[in-house]
Formats: structure tokens, C-alpha cells, sequence
């Protein structure tokens, strides 16, 4: 085989090469049209995109990106974000992803990248590079006629009220409302210009076609904007009577009273007989607001977004901690970029991270880091299931009280 791999960015033909083998991939074949290739190389960040070419043809797909993650607490790290990881059929168990993503992970050390993170495709794919999933994702099932909420109240007096945007007015509106509800939610990222372009018609990129849906903010007693939701109507017949499903398409809250009212104000749309609510926080306050939690059901639950390690200290030292304590992770690393016996010193304020020569309270891989780090898995489990060791009885309900957080961790952005 004759393989070669080169960055594609600033080269037009290479570039149409990639985002065509990135269709390939991922069984989406699509027209790809001189104006969406202008879109892509326009607006689109290129210059961490790889490429394996065999001849003319790219054969395998890589990107990566500077992204940011909120920790508990409220702090975030600088993470190395992947997208767009193929390899067509023709070309697989060659060691060209190996290749590419290794290549990625240690430029991003050195960059000073504190993790690298992903939307995992495959489950089995990721684990031996080091990733470890670290949020979830649920969707959302409402049968609204059996919820048993009076239509005529969306909102708790006091609490502010709810309007309807259109196109232009959730682009000015949106990035700073998301700033300041992002840092509120452990494991949430930044959003770039694009995106908000994208989800609103101005930029159009692909063939999937666009459908206009509505958008409604929630504003606090003083008029602040704290919640702003997306969401789309389609219409049914059941026998002689009309039905309609609505299906929420973001819904991002910088308060609990928005989230609640965003949600009640779902709930209350005439007609409306289901709601479905997909990529949501699998702690959702949505059931506790319904007189009979049964009308809402998880249809789906899967993880979501993939951690990996970069930087221990600075990593560990970025968020904050439900107790005061110490506990000694030895940690491992399939690539050998993030490991050593590290001291945490933790507490709700902050936290050191410092090499050390004691024994371990808790030995574990990245993968397995990864999972406790933003407080969605539990070390009890991981030492009941054989995937952490525990050097001291008593280390895996400490790490629990360490790590865990009270509400869960959740990203509603795919990348």
C-alpha cells in the first residue's frame, strides 16, 4: 500500500478530497457543490484537518480544533477536540486512524492542550487510545395527555415570562445567554459564530434540508435572558382528531426557574399530544414538573461525549471538589502522554496535584479517569467492576465524595 498523509488545509482539491472521503465514511453520501464547498473552506477551521491519501483519493479523515470544557465548578480547560475520524472500507485495519490520531494527541501535548475530547461514532474504537466516555445523553418521551398539567399555568409568579425570537434576534441574543449557561453546566463547550449561523439559516452547509423552527427565550423577573429553546411541530391525525408531536430541538437554561419554565411552556402547547426531547440531560428536572412522572420515559440513554487526558495536573487542578481530602491517583496511560502518582489535595475551593511517592489509594487508566472526571461515574462501581484498584478499602467511597457532583454532567452540543 502507498499512503501518504498531508494537512489539507489551503489546498482546494485536497480539501474537496476530505470532505468526500468524510461522506464515504460515514455512509452519507451527498452532493458536494462548488458553493458548499466556498462554505466549508470559509468558515470552517482546516488547519488541523489530515488526510491519507492513496494516490488522488483520500482514504482516511482526521480534524481537530481548540475547544473549551466547563468542570464543576465552573472553571474550564483547554481541550483538543476531534471530529470528522474515518477510514474507508477499502483501507481499514491498516493503522491509518493509529497514525493519525497518536500523531494528533502528542502535538496537542505540546500545545499545552489540558484534555482531548470527542463524540464517539464506534464504542470499541477509542478506549486504547486513552478516551473514556464522560457524559451522557438521554431522550426524552412525554405522553402530554397523561401528564396531567393545567394548560393555563407555564410559570411560577415572579419568574419572569416567555417570548418568541425569530432568526436574527437568537443570533444576537444566543452566544452570550449560552456563555453564561455553559459555565453553569459541567461538561458543556463554548460555541463558535458558526455554529450559531448554522442553527438559525444563515449558513447552509450539506444537503440537509433546512427547516425553520421556533424559537422561544425565557427573561427573569428583571428582563436578563436566562433560557432559550428550539423546537419543531409535526402535525397527525388520530381517527377524527387532530395531533401534533412536538420535538425540542436545543434547550439551554442558565437557571433552574428558566429550565422549568422552558419546559412547562412545552408542555402547554394545544394539540400537542408527545413530546420528544433528543441528546437532553439525563438529570432533566422534566418528570419532577409532571403530576404523574410516568408520562415521561427515557427512550434512549448512551453515552455521549469522550475525555481523554492530557495534562494530569492541570487537568485535576481545574475543578473543584464536593469535600475537603487527599488521595493518591497512579495513573496509566496506553501512549505513555498522561501518567504518574499524583497527590490530590482537594477541596470545594480548589486543588493542588503534585507527584508523589506514596502508595496509591486508587490505580486506574486514563480511560477510567476519564469516566470519574467530570462526575458521572462512580469509583465504587469502576473497583467493583475490576476497572480501577483499590490500594486502601475505604479509597473508592472517598474518591465518590471527591469526584461526584449534584447534578450531572452533560454537553447538549455534538462536534
Amino acid at each position: 500500500m502507498s499512503v501518504h498523509t498531508r494537512l489539507v488545509a489551503g489546498n482546494k482539491e485536497d480539501t474537496e478530497a476530505w470532505v468526500r472521503a468524510v461522506h464515504v465514511g460515514f455512509l452519507r453520501l451527498q452532493e458536494l457543490t462548488e458553493e458548499d464547498l466556498a462554505t466549508r473552506q470559509a468558515r470552517q477551521d482546516f488547519s488541523r484537518a489530515a488526510g491519507v491519501f492513496d494516490g488522488d483519493r483520500c482514504v482516511a479523515t482526521y480534524k481537530s480544533f481548540a475547544q473549551e470544557m466547563t468542570v464543576p465548578g465552573g472553571g474550564v480547560v483547554s481541550s483538543n477536540a476531534v471530529t470528522g475520524v474515518t477510514v474507508t472500507a477499502t483501507h481499514r485495519r491498516k493503522g491509518l486512524l493509529r497514525g493519525l490520531i497518536t500523531e494528533d494527541l502528542r502535538a496537542a501535548k505540546e500545545r499545552g492542550d489540558v484534555v482531548s475530547a470527542l463524540d464517539a461514532a464506534e464504542y470499541r474504537i477509542y478506549g486504547r487510545f486513552g478516551y473514556g466516555p464522560t457524559t451522557s445523553a438521554v431522550t426524552w418521551r412525554v405522553d402530554v395527555t397523561r401528564a396531567g398539567l393545567d394548560a393555563r399555568r407555564t410559570g411560577r409568579e415572579g419568574e419572569g415570562g416567555i417570548s418568541f425570537l425569530d432568526a436574527a434576534q437568537v443570533r444576537e441574543i444566543g452566544p452570550e445567554l449560552h456563555e453564561r449557561f455553559r459555565r453553569t453546566q459541567p461538561g458543556a463547550i463554548d460555541r463558535d459564530p458558526l455554529f450559531w449561523d448554522l442553527h438559525t439559516g444563515a449558513v447552509r452547509v450539506g444537503s440537509r434540508p433546512w427547516e425553520l423552527p421556533y424559537w422561544a427565550l425565557h427573561r427573569d423577573a428583571d428582563g436578563v435572558p436566562q433560557g432559550l429553546v428550539s423546537y419543531h411541530v409535526t402535525h397527525g391525525r388520530r381517527g377524527n382528531l387532530d395531533t401534533a408531536e412536538l420535538k425540542v430541538g436545543s434547550l439551554i437554561a442558565a437557571t433552574p426557574a428558566a429550565e422549568r419554565a422552558l419546559w412547562l411552556f412545552l408542555l402547554s402547547h394545544d394539540r400537542v399530544t408527545t413530546l420528544t426531547a433528543e441528546l437532553s440531560a439525563p438529570d432533566a428536572m422534566l418528570p419532577l414538573l409532571l403530576p404523574d412522572r410516568r408520562a415521561a420515559s427515557v427512550t434512549e440513554d448512551s453515552d455521549f461525549i469522550w475525555l481523554r487526558p492530557l495534562d494530569l495536573p492541570r487537568m485535576l487542578e481545574a475543578r473543584t471538589y464536593g469535600v475537603e481530602d487527599e488521595i493518591v491517583l497512579d495513573v496509566r496511560d496506553p501512549l505513555g502522554l498522561a501518567q504518574g502518582r499524583y497527590l490530590l489535595a482537594a477541596s470545594p475551593e480548589g486543588a493542588s496535584a503534585t507527584p508523589t511517592g506514596r502508595d496509591a489509594d486508587l490505580t486506574l487508566d486514563t480511560t477510567a479517569l476519564a469516566q470519574l472526571y467530570l462526575g458521572d461515574e462512580s469509583a465504587v462501581r469502576l473497583v467493583a467492576a475490576g476497572q480501577v484498584t483499590a490500594g486502601r478499602a475505604e479509597a473508592p467511597v472517598r474518591a465518590d465524595l471527591l469526584f461526584r457532583t449534584g447534578r450531572r454532567p452533560w454537553c447538549p452540543d455534538g462536534f
